[in-house]
């Protein structure tokens, strides 16, 4: 609600002062406007899933860029082949992809987080810890569903990518951007 100052000019309520980032102002937009109500209710999850979206392209774009790129040996394990090529490309994928991911949530998705430079130091210490610890499973799971189970490695990723989206909300939403008491 808007009220008129002395200068002609307005001032908005505490409640409409809250800062709109890009997305708000999208959703307010013409015929946009009638989804308002459920983007507000659902504001951090969808764009948990947006930036999600994106993240994932960016993680297919260079994994695959990089089976093409590198050609490496595989190895015997007492756990079975591990392909290095796989490990490496899934591995540069991941720096990239989790990069992007911290930014974006860090910007937009969360609201709770860190504010000084050693908060945020250990905030983004425990998202890439929590990031570790998924990418640990994707590649389990890519090398395991393709050298144990001859299933194609395209389709692993995607298979491993949805437990990976599962596993990094939650570690986001309780460890890493959990709302911290004033």
């Amino acid at each position: 609600m808007e009220n008129k100052t002395e200068l002609g000019g307005t001032c908005e309520s505490p409640q409409a002062a809250e800062k709109k980032d890009i997305f708000d102002r999208i959703m307010s937009l013409g015929f946009l406007k009638i989804f308002q109500p459920f983007y507000k209710k659902n504001k951090e999850i969808l764009l948990y899933l947006f930036f999600g979206a994106l993240t994932t392209v960016i993680s297919y774009v260079t994994y695959f860029v990089g089976l093409r790129v590198f050609d490496l040996p595989q190895l015997k394990t007492p756990l079975g082949i591990l392909d290095l090529t796989i490990t490496v490309s899934n591995t540069i994928s991941w720096i990239c992809a989790v990069t992007f991911s911290y930014v974006t949530a860090r910007i937009w998705v969360f609201s709770h987080a860190a504010k000084g430079t050693r908060a945020i130091l250990s905030e983004a210490a425990t998202f890439y810890g929590g990031r570790v610890f998924t990418l640990i499973v994707e590649t389990v799971m890519i090398n395991v569903g393709v050298h144990s189970f001859s299933v194609d490695e395209r389709i692993m990723k995607i298979i491993a990518t949805v437990v990976v989206l599962v596993l990094n909300y939650i570690i986001s939403k309780i460890f890493v951007f959990k709302e911290r008491e004033s």
